[in-house]
């Protein structure tokens, strides 16, 4: 074998989760950078980086956000471990629960659209970027659970 062929090869050879690996680290990643420069501005460490109210809806006051942040952080750790070692509980297939976050996870991000719509609608003024933040970490953990769904749909399915 020579050794333009043996990245092609090891590729196919890999399981399915490990190649989709890389792609949940990558969106968690983002997802860390987001909390840490919340985070940061908070703290008042960050002036370059937008201003708090930028980063929220306050919804949930910063403590309790931050704490479901960081949960959300320790989860997705976990499943992108399991995706990264080809083993685990988040990469046995499941049917009922692979079908039931892939449509959560469609239905997520297209929430996200419409928030995004909607923002650009009652506050033109926001045009084209601003209050944004949230939406577009919103589509990137929306993104994690497509993914994490779609991989329990192809396994199921044989895909």
């Amino acid at each position: 074998m020579d050794q333009t062929t043996a990245p092609a090869q090891a590729d196919k050879t890999m399981s399915p989760s490990r190649r989709l690996a890389p792609f949940l680290w990558t969106l968690l990643c983002l997802f860390i950078l987001r909390v840490l420069g919340q985070l940061a501005v908070s703290l008042g460490w960050a002036p370059f980086l937008p201003p708090m109210d930028a980063w929220y809806s306050g919804l949930l006051t910063y403590p309790y956000l931050l704490t479901a942040q960081i949960s959300i952080i320790l989860l997705l750790a976990k499943v992108s471990l399991d995706f990264t070692q080809g083993e685990g509980l988040f990469i046995r297939p499941h049917r009922l629960f692979g079908r039931g976050v892939l449509y959560f996870g469609y239905l997520y991000f297209a929430a996200m659209i419409l928030r995004y719509i909607l923002q650009m609608s009652l506050y033109p003024e926001n045009r084209w970027f601003g209050g944004t933040i949230p939406i577009v970490f919103h589509w990137v953990l929306a993104s994690y659970v497509i993914l994490f769904g779609r991989y329990h749909r192809a396994q199921i399915n044989g895909d």
